[in-house]
């Protein structure tokens, strides 16, 4: 039904966009015909009396504009050729240029309708495919094309605006710097959109030589053969290895005994490198990175920063940045082989593959040095732990085999000994048998015996050991990568250093105007004068010469310290909070539980509490572990740092210590804490004057920090550091994708196996850093040296979650997340001090364990001094004193009481004067004899393993002995190969030259009457010679006879000199 009315704008606008979008709704592509406008405007009913013109933003009018000029960006089409090679997904859409990388940004497109706009009754402006005014013709054979039409449905977000903007001129300093870029062709509503990105020779070429980036050369030589004894072993060694080596040739090519020189790149020396291809003389990883450092350092004054890509995202112009994987992981069934992703995920991303030796080289290409590092660093360690795994074993298994023949152990088992024990609570708790406690005294000796000792020593010689078999594999990868000789790369500032920066400088430079123009100010308008300085700050920016040279100094910090400092020391005791929580749990449960009338619920109460105590404690820790990590980023975001370096470092430093803290804290309050301050019968330490301290099991504490170990060890592997790693990363996929598809399901639906490899990068999960891998390796490692004297199988279970871990991360890093960046890195960075750190605290750690926690010392020293027999009986009567169950306070004796009513006297443990002494219940000359080799235990302990591990790092060389020769072999080979090259520069001037002053000798011979003398020549009145024939040789320049005498190449008689010189 038509409506006859003169509307307003907005009316008018709202009859005819949902005129337009029905028609669009009923058409099946947005390109189909719709006809002339007003046709469409009549079938709607829309009828006006004037006419309006709908004019279109201008900035989206930049932003779909098509050029048609030399410098145009080609738009090709989202999805691909159903028949199309799966390896052409990798190119631009010749086929020809490969995409280096990916830019990605969302956008929001309005109605398109396909027409010219010379047709149109209404005004519309064309979105930027041909020229305003002109219509779009073929440049071939000069026919007409129907260009889109925008239709402009409402005003558009100030914010998306500059966006594009901003996008517009970063892509235009991208061209500038050499990148070529094509577009995707915007055909839905809103959506990503995907910039490709590809780096031409020349660019790869300079920014190759400005990175001095290392490249092999023609120049090779053979490595040096094993001869006799130590060849055939070598020989042996590979032959038994050779069914754990991975399938790649790449290895095969490793293997070889031919080293190629490396150099660092340089346009002036194409010749000495082995370039068969252009367009695969660098590797993918190389190219990408040459492609970041572009994108890094590239500056878009509009967002009044210095940094390029890292500020976008973080100010969200874009939404990631990313290089592209090499393909598919699957097989494609493809004769001419698989690509290194597929390598990659046969014969290292698979559990199957669990026995097999890692591709660290093929790592290394494919993902760039830093992840190469980790992973030939996690499979170091977990290689180490298979010798510490098998002696760990063996001192279970002692453990196990002489806990029948322990005497301790059998004394506590016998009743006939009938040691009356005091209760392990007041009131409710009655008196019971040291016997009852047998299953936990021979379950101790399993981790307490003296083979313990001998695993304590031996694990930290073991952490020595690594750390410089680590040193010695970093060396070897920084050779065979090579990496010798890199220079730091200068980094680009973080964006939130230059965010606050700027923020600095404007305060400085406003108050500097408020202060010595106070008038001028008041008189110039608030707007005009923020333009005037927004200009004047962008052409500083610019420039790239910040005014001022302003920088962040400690004042500026120094609130982010502050609270730094005050928000860790507050973590701290948060988790000190938690533990004494569970301490509190443990102690009022013991005591309900000892009200219980059944029995066996007695008899299982210490069990049953320690094992809900470290399920607590477990979730507790996982709980923390979360919070920790996210507070840990907010602190280092407020110490402002200039870098991502700085940043990096000052993030693992904040973590680890939290986390560590987390950790460790249950175990140190087992292991240091239990039981010590517990006090003694008739005189014990009260919780709010109603719970009493808990106390260690007959069996000491050593099996608790056994059982608290385990459990915490063996809960962070299973739960965070496996379910976590696998779920989180499914689940944050899974919110995506409905994401994504709540947000255009026709992108995620519609022909599915036709979309480009960026489309499936994109759906993957973004690579957040190599932190979170590292710091479960680390917390992992101090389980296994701090603690282990305690127990001895955690090398074992280390090693079994190693095993899978490496699978795990593989699979991780090439199916489920994106390619990262390939970074460059010598070493693994402040996780080297951190793991040095820790090797050096587990001696002192395992020195109290096996002094204080442990019954180590005091039998040694009941067996050497108070023995009479020189053996350990009588040694659980040594250890327990007397008391008087007189002595008792008041309400605290047991109410009912199943022994036998006429106990006088009930035993303890401690070193305590007995009621009948002097001194009753004061500590006796055994607790400090105890004392004393306790303390000398310590420092001995220490001493000797920290000098046996000097020892170990000084008979362990840094640098492999080949290595080193082989450094000074290639240098040796270098410097003779510029020389060679500079000689042959030399010998082939010196020829031209030599050419040169042959032909003129010759031109000379033929001049007629050339058998005269040379002096008759130079005679006064002599003729000059008669000039050669046309038909002869054009002669030489003169000045090369000069060159050629400096040289002295050439001998020339003065005579001859002379003609030549009569003769020009």
């Amino acid at each position: 039904m038509a409506v006859n009315r003169s509307p307003s704008f907005a009316d008018a606008l709202k009859c005819v966009v949902s005129g337009v979008s029905a028609a669009l709704s009923e058409s099946s592509s947005i390109y189909s015909d719709l006809g002339d406008v007003s046709e469409v405007i009549d079938s709607i009913g829309c009828t006006f009396d004037e006419s309006f013109d709908l004019i279109e933003d201008p900035i989206h009018h930049v932003n779909n504009m098509l050029h048609t000029s030399d410098n145009k960006i080609h738009v090709a089409s989202n999805l691909m050729d159903m028949d199309q090679d799966p390896r052409k997904r990798l190119y631009f859409s010749d086929g020809r240029r490969k995409v280096d990388y990916v830019l990605v940004y969302h956008y929001r497109k309005r109605s398109v309708v396909k027409g010219s706009p010379s047709q149109h009754r209404l005004s519309i402006i064309s979105n930027g495919s041909y020229p305003l005014g002109v219509e779009g013709k073929d440049p071939e054979g000069g026919k007409e094309e129907p260009a889109e039409v925008v239709l402009n449905i409402g005003p558009p977000d100030p914010a998306d605006g500059e966006k594009i903007m901003i996008r517009e001129e970063f892509e235009g300093n991208l061209k500038e710097a050499g990148l070529e870029i094509e577009h995707d062709k915007e055909s839905k509503f809103h959506g990503h959109a995907f910039i490709r990105l590809h780096a031409p020779w020349n660019v790869l070429s300079r920014e190759a030589e400005f990175l001095k980036i290392k490249v092999p050369t023609k120049k090779s030589y053979e490595l040096r053969e094993d001869k006799g004894l130590v060849a055939t072993m070598n020989e042996v060694w590979r032959k038994l290895n050779r069914p754990f080596q991975p399938n790649v040739p790449h290895q095969e090519q490793e293997n070889s005994r031919t080293k190629f020189l490396s150099h660092c790149f340089s346009r002036d020396k194409l010749h000495l490198y082995n370039i068969k291809s252009k367009d695969t003389f660098f590797e993918h990883s190389t190219r990408s990175r040459i492609v970041y450092e572009i994108l890094r350092r590239t500056a878009c004054t509009r967002t009044c920063q210095t940094m390029g890509i890292t500020t976008l995202i973080a100010n969200g112009v874009y939404d990631s940045a990313f290089p592209l994987h090499d393909g598919d992981f699957r097989p494609t069934g493809q004769v001419e082989g698989k690509n290194d992703r597929q390598l990659l995920h046969d014969e290292w991303a698979r559990y199957g593959a669990f026995y097999k030796y890692q591709p660290v080289d093929l790592i290394r290409k494919y993902f760039g040095e830093k992840i190469g590092l980790y992973f030939a660093w996690l499979g170091l360690y977990t290689q180490l732990l298979m010798p510490a795994s098998v002696v760990g074993i063996i001192v279970f298994f002692y453990g196990w085999a002489t806990v029948d023949t322990n005497i301790p152990s059998q004394e506590m088992c016998d009743d006939a000994q009938n040691f009356t024990m005091c209760p392990l609570c007041d009131r409710a708790c009655d008196y019971w048998h040291l016997s009852t406690a047998c299953g936990t005294a021979r379950a101790s000796h399993l981790f307490d015996n003296p083979a313990t000792v001998f695993f304590a020593i031996f694990m930290s010689l073991w952490a020595a050991m690594f750390l410089e078999h680590w040193k010695r594999r970093q060396i070897s990868l920084n050779y065979s990568w090579d990496l010798t000789g890199m220079e730091e790369e200068e980094e680009h500032p973080r964006p939130k250093y230059e965010t606050i920066l700027l923020q600095k400088r404007q305060r400085k430079k406003k108050n500097k105007i408020t202060k010595n123009e106070p008038e001028r100010g008041v008189e110039e308008s608030g707007e005009l004068g923020k333009d005037k300085w927004r200009q004047r700050l962008l052409s500083a920016m610019a420039a790239g010469n910040p005014p001022g040279h302003e920088k962040l100094t400690w004042r500026d910090r120094l609130p982010g310290y502050l609270i730094n400092i005050s928000s860790i020391l507050f973590m701290f005791c948060v988790t000190c909070a938690a533990v004494f929580s569970v301490v509190i749990y443990r102690v009022t449960i013991s005591a309900l539980m000892a009200m219980n009338p059944d029995p066996e619920v007695k008899a299982n109460m210490r069990v049953t509490v320690t094992a809900t105590a470290v399920v607590i404690n477990l979730v507790v820790i996982l709980i923390l572990d979360e919070i920790y990590g996210m507070v840990a980023a907010w602190l280092t975001e407020l110490e402002i740092p200039k870098t991502e370096t700085n940043f990096e470092e000052r993030l693992i430093l904040k973590a680890f210590l939290l986390k560590f803290m987390n950790a460790y804290a249950p175990i140190f309050y087992v292991a240091f804490f239990k039981g010590r301050f517990a006090g003694r019968p008739g005189d014990y330490v009260y919780i709010f004057n109603d719970y009493r301290m808990e106390e260690c099991a007959p069996g000491g504490c050593l099996i608790e920090l056994c059982i608290q170990l385990s459990i915490i060890m063996l809960g962070k592997q299973l739960i965070q550091n496996n379910i976590f790693e696998i779920g989180i990363p499914k689940l944050k996929k899974l919110c995506r994708t409905l994401k994504d598809k709540e947000r255009d399901p026709e992108e995620i639906v519609e022909h599915p196996e036709r979309r480009q490899q960026w489309h499936l990068d994109y759906d993957l999960e973004p690579f957040d850093g190599l932190t979170p891998e590292y710091m479960e390796m680390i917390i992992q490692f101090g389980f296994v040296s701090l603690f282990v004297a305690s127990f001895p199988l955690a090398p074992l279970f280390a090693l079994l979650n190693n095993i899978i871990e490496i699978r795990l991360d593989a699979k991780k890093f090439v199916t489920e997340l994106r390619r990262p960046d390939a970074v460059r890195a010598k070493d693994i960075g402040i996780w080297y001090n951190i793991l040095s750190g820790l090797g050096k605290f587990s001696v002192i750690i395992n020195a109290f364990v096996i002094a204080f926690t442990s019954d180590f010392i005091p039998r040694l020293v009941y067996q050497y001094i108070y023995s009479e027999t020189g053996t350990m009986h009588g040694f659980i009567n040594h250890t327990l004193s007397y008391f008087n169950v007189s002595n008792f306070k008041a309400g605290t004796t047991p109410v009912i009481s199943s022994l036998n009513t006429d106990i006088i006297f009930c035993r303890y443990k401690d070193y305590r004067e007995p009621p009948w002494s002097s001194e009753p219940y004061q500590f006796s000359k055994q607790y400090w004899c105890v004392l004393a080799a306790r303390l000398g235990f310590v420092i001995l302990f220490q001493n000797l393993v920290i000098a046996m591990s000097m020892l170990v790092a000084w008979v362990i060389p840094d640098v492999p002995k080949n290595i080193s020769e082989q450094l000074k072999k290639e240098k040796t080979l270098l410097v003779d190969v510029f020389l060679n090259e500079e000689k042959e520069k030399l010998q082939l001037i010196q020829s031209l030259f030599s050419k040169d002053l042959t032909q003129e000798h010759q031109e000379e011979l033929r001049v007629p009457d050339q058998t005269a003398l040379p002096l008759q020549q130079t005679q006064p009145g002599a003729a000059l010679p008669t000039p050669a024939p046309a038909s002869t040789a054009p002669r030489t320049r003169p000045r090369a006879a000069s060159f050629s005498q400096f040289t002295g190449q050439m001998s020339m008689s003065p005579r001859s000199d002379i003609t030549q010189h009569t003769a020009v």
